[in-house]
């Protein structure tokens, strides 16, 4: 096994093991175990137990952005564009349903260093979201786009953990659920018609 896909794998488990037991309980002894490596080994990657969720968080800040940016690219007119972006993010969350709601329910549970790499996840979904709405909304004042941004970041991740409780409400149902909400409020100064306008 490279050393690539060794990694990969580790992540993997170490994900798993987090989700199952909380970020606290979960042992590097487990985690080394159920890989079939020694505990050495995995500091020799990681450095720590913080190490290993950061690396963790920071693998799935750069899956979500290939997976939101790609599919709202695919789209052209403004509530398409919102749809398919909301849509990629319930999927993606809903595939990582247990380690994201043990995430939000223990925020200070992890070290500083794994606390910002969660903050730069929201950051960058933020930034994604905000040029969006800034390209589809040119009349929006520059704190309606930053406020509506955040309403956006917030409302989809307190969604995303009530889904993940929710097993007869599919990640599909979630994304139509904030389109809807998000459509109606960011209306007044969307740009009509049916062509996306060249980004500012």
């Amino acid at each position: 096994m490279s050393r690539a896909e060794r990694e990969r794998q580790m992540l993997d488990v170490a994900e798993q093991v987090f989700s199952e037991r909380g970020y606290q309980a979960a042992s590097m002894d487990e985690i080394a175990e159920r890989c079939g490596v020694s505990k050495p080994m995995l500091y020799e990657y990681f450095g720590s137990k913080d190490g290993l969720l950061v690396a963790c968080v920071s693998r799935s800040k750069a899956e979500l952005f290939e997976v939101t940016q790609k599919a709202m690219a695919a789209a052209t007119v403004p509530e398409d564009i919102l749809r398919r972006g909301m849509a990629a993010y319930f999927r993606f969350i809903d595939e990582h349903s247990r380690s994201f709601a043990m995430l939000l329910r223990e925020p200070m549970a992890a070290s500083a260093e794994a606390i910002t790499a969660m903050e730069e996840t929201r950051r960058q979904q933020s930034t994604l979201i905000a040029g969006v709405l800034a390209t589809f909304a040119p009349a929006a004042p520059a704190a309606a786009i930053e406020a509506y941004t955040q309403i956006i970041m917030g409302a989809s991740e307190r969604l995303a953990l009530w889904q993940t409780g929710r097993p007869d409400v599919s990640a599909e149902d979630a994304a139509r659920y904030m389109t809807d909400f998000c459509w109606k409020g960011l209306n007044p100064y969307l740009v009509s018609g049916e062509a996306r306008p060249e980004p500012r």
